[in-house]
């Protein structure tokens, strides 16, 4: 197979991609865009991914965007690897908390920096500025309570869940959130940056 080519911001979710690509051993070439130059924006980048957005991942069969598609494909590339659960309900499980992490906590959280996605006017990107800090304080609590039950999501047992929810956790300061007063969020967070593919994602300016 030839080498991935991963399309990426540092300290966006492309992060988890780069994570779950590490845990399956699978080699890629990281392509850096370059936000502050809106190269997201730019024809030969729009080529790559009309959405305009990262991650996106180049393979020999042509181009996959949207995060939770990527991380599926990475798991299945590597079988081997077990980041997606053998186990029906497990696997349901860990496809349940990205689904909230892609539809709810990603979103609140980008209420705070895309407001022209939703609404034309300063006030309106305003309140959704200012209601952040309470959304994602929402999302932290629902984190806490109802989706970490181990050491991590499932448990001990590690799935592509983790590093979509660690690469979230690593926004909630910019975004008014303080991840202590979260004891199990915060413990899963540390969990996660004790591991050598997080350790490696971090080194080469991926997160």
């Amino acid at each position: 197979m030839d080498t991935l080519k991963l399309h990426y911001a540092p300290g966006t979710v492309a992060g988890a991609v780069a994570i779950a690509l590490n845990e399956a051993q699978i080699d890629y070439e990281p392509v850096r865009v370059d936000f502050s130059k809106t190269e997201q924006r730019s024809e030969p980048y729009l080529c790559i991914n009309p959405k305009g957005r990262v991650p996106a991942v180049e393979t020999h069969n042509g181009i996959i965007t949207e995060t939770t598609a990527i991380l599926e494909y990475v798991a299945a590339l590597n079988p081997a690897s077990n980041l997606v659960p053998a186990r029906p309900f497990e696997a349901a499980r860990m496809r349940s908390a990205m689904s909230y992490l892609t539809s709810t906590m990603h979103v609140n959280h980008a209420h705070g920096l895309r407001g022209h996605r939703w609404a034309d006017r300063q006030s309106s990107w305003d309140d959704m500025k200012n209601k952040v800090s309470e959304t994602m304080s929402d999302s932290a609590g629902f984190v806490e309570s109802h989706m970490i039950t181990g050491s991590l999501v499932l448990g001990s047992t590690f799935s592509l869940a983790d590093p979509y929810l660690f690469v979230m956790s690593n926004w909630l300061e910019g975004d008014g959130v303080n991840i202590r007063d979260y004891p199990k969020f915060s413990a899963f967070r540390q969990t996660m940056l004790e591991r050598p593919s997080v350790v490696r994602a971090q080194s080469d300016g991926l997160i």
